[in-house]
């Protein structure tokens, strides 16, 4: 299956970053595809995005100041199935991207991305603000997956998600 191709450019508000792409996002070739992810419905109701995007439109984010990429490019059909080697060789890419690229967030879409990339045990919800960033000058948020399997009202999940798009409106964006 093919891997789901990143959206990245310099000057990005907000780099949204995965574990990997769904069976469904390698089958479409487009990030967050599984119709039971509620990722682009919570970006909508965040007022991350004027309107409600589709996995299709993942690539005209760009024009927001969106991106997107994974730590793992191999689609799965869960985290379960990625190996540690995957996670080992993922981590270095995605640090080299973000070093790369220099967004000014990076937004970890799950506690786990974070906690692998950053080798944390733990995080909390939001911006990381006790912590070294893994690259200087890109501020770090966590926020919860969103992935339909989560058990976290999703209200409260979009409240977490506002705190970001409250963050690109304070910055002018």
């Amino acid at each position: 299956m093919e891997e789901v191709p990143d959206h990245l450019d310099y000057g990005l508000q907000i780099v949204f970053i995965g574990f990997n792409p769904s069976l469904r996002s390698g089958e479409v070739g487009h990030h967050y595809a599984n119709p039971r992810n509620n990722f682009w419905r919570i970006l909508h109701k965040a007022g991350l995005t004027p309107r409600l995007y589709e996995a299709a439109e993942d690539g005209e984010l760009l024009k927001l100041g969106y991106g997107f990429t994974n730590i793992v490019a191999r689609p799965t059909r869960g985290i379960d199935d990625i190996t540690r080697e995957e996670y080992n060789t993922g981590r270095e890419l995605l640090r080299a991207k973000l070093e790369q690229y220099r967004p000014k967030v990076a937004c970890f879409v799950g506690k786990g991305v974070y906690t692998e990339l950053a080798r944390r045990s733990k995080a909390e919800w939001g911006f990381q603000e006790d912590t070294e960033p893994v690259v200087d000058g890109v501020r770090e948020f966590v926020a919860p997956s969103s992935s339909g399997l989560v058990r976290m009202p999703m209200e409260e999940i979009i409240g977490i998600y506002r705190r970001l798009s409250d963050y690109t409106a304070e910055q002018g964006a």
